[in-house]
C-alpha cells in the first residue's frame, strides 16, 4: 500500500520572505498566507490566514537579529500547534546564537542550548538548518535535526573558477576541520591563520601557518560578521606572496561597517549564500542560492525519504553527475 502524505504548506517569517519564496518555487508550491501584525509598542503577533489543520507545516525563518526573529519563530510554531497542524518543521537557514555553544568563560549562558529548548518547547517536531557554527549543536535538540552542508553549493562554484594553484585556508584554528574538509575535495594543501583576540570582534594579532607564496587562496568560514578577520587574513596572505585570495562564508551576517571592510579588503570576492538577506550591495559579494537544496530536503522529509545525500560531504566525482 503506497504511503499517504499530508498536505504540505510552507510559510515565511518576515526576515526570510525572499528566500522562502524561492524555496517554495523550487518545491512547486506558493507560500502560505500568513501575516505579522505589529502594535504601537513594538509587540507583534503572527497569524495564519488559511487552515493548516492536519497539514505538514514548514516555517522558514533565519534567526539572525534574534530579539525579533527568534520570538517571531517561536510564536509561529505555537500558532501552528494551536491550529492543529499535524507536523511542524522549522527551516532555520541561519541558526542564531550558534556561537554560544559552550561556556568559554565563567558565568555565561549556553545560548544555543537555550534556543534549542525554546524551539522544542514551542511545539516544533523537527528542525532543518545549514552549516551550524558547531556541529555538536545538533545534540542540543531532542527532536530530529537535518543539518545541510553548504559545501554542496560552494564546491562546484570553486571548481568552476579553474584556480590553478588552489590552496584552502582557515581564518582561525577553530575552523581548521571545515577547511580540511574542503581541501579534500580538490586534493589541495591547507594553511591556517592563527589569530589572537583582545575581545569579541577585535583581533590582537594574526600569523600564517603554512606557505601561500604563488598560491590562489580560498578562505573557508561559516559566518562573516564584521569581516575584520577575513580582511586581516586576506591582507596577511597577499603580503606573504599569494597570487589571489577569496573567501567562502555560508552566512553573511555582515553587521554594521562590514560592507565597507569587504570593499576595502584584499579579497577578490566574498562568496556567500542567501540564508541571510544582504542589507546592501557590493560588487565583491557573490550570493549563491540555497533554495534548491532546502526544497529537495523538504521533499525528502515529506515523502519520508533519505536526505543524507543533501547534508553529507560531497565527493569530487559527485559534483557534476
Amino acid at each position: 500500500m503506497p504511503l499517504q502524505f499530508n498536505q504540505v504548506k510552507l510559510f515565511a517569517g518576515s526576515n526570510s520572505k525572499v528566500l522562502a519564496t524561492k524555496i517554495a518555487a523550487a518545491y512547486g508550491k506558493e507560500l502560505g498566507d500568513s501575516v505579522l501584525s505589529r502594535f504601537s509598542d513594538g509587540e507583534f503577533q503572527p497569524s495564519y490566514n488559511e487552515s493548516i489543520r492536519g497539514c505538514d507545516v514548514f516555517i522558514i525563518l533565519s534567526t539572525n537579529q534574534p530579539n525579533d526573529n527568534l520570538v517571531e519563530l517561536l510564536m509561529m510554531i505555537d500558532a501552528a500547534r494551536r491550529a492543529s497542524a499535524h507536523y511542524i518543521t522549522v527551516v532555520v537557514p541561519y541558526f542564531g546564537m550558534a556561537r554560544q555553544d559552550r561556556k568559554d568563560k565563567p558565568r555565561v549562558a549556553i545560548g544555543a542550548k537555550l534556543i534549542a529548548n525554546l524551539i522544542t518547547a514551542a511545539g516544533a517536531h523537527r528542525i532543518m538548518t545549514m552549516d551550524l557554527h558547531a556541529a555538536q549543536i545538533q545534540a542540543f535538540f531532542d527532536i530530529p535535526v537535518d543539518h545541510l552542508d553548504g559545501s554542496v553549493i560552494f564546491v562546484p562554484y570553486i571548481q568552476n573558477l579553474g584556480l590553478k594553484n588552489l590552496t584552502v585556508a582557515s581564518p582561525d584554528i577553530g575552523g581548521s576541520n571545515r577547511a580540511r574538509t574542503f581541501a579534500k575535495f580538490f586534493n589541495a594543501e591547507i594553511v591556517i591563520c592563527d589569530k589572537r583576540r583582545k575581545r569579541a570582534n577585535e583581533i590582537e594579532s594574526m600569523s600564517i601557518i603554512g606557505d601561500v607564496s604563488g598560491r590562489d587562496i580560498v578562505l573557508i568560514d561559516d559566518i562573516c560578521d564584521t569581516a575584520k578577520t577575513l580582511s586581516k587574513a586576506a591582507e596577511l596572505i597577499m603580503e606573504n606572496g599569494a597570487t589571489s585570495v577569496r573567501a567562502v562564508c555560508t552566512h553573511p551576517v555582515l553587521s554594521e561597517g562590514a560592507y565597507e571592510v569587504v570593499e576595502k579588503s584584499k579579497l577578490a570576492e566574498l562568496i556567500v549564500t542567501d540564508t541571510i538577506p544582504l542589507k546592501a550591495h557590493s560588487d565583491k559579494i557573490r550570493v549563491l542560492s540555497t533554495a534548491e537544496l532546502f526544497a529537495k530536503a523538504i521533499t525528502s522529509v515529506n515523502e519520508h525519504g533519505s536526505i543524507s545525500e543533501l547534508f553529507r560531504v560531497v565527493r569530487p566525482k559527485d559534483l557534476f553527475d
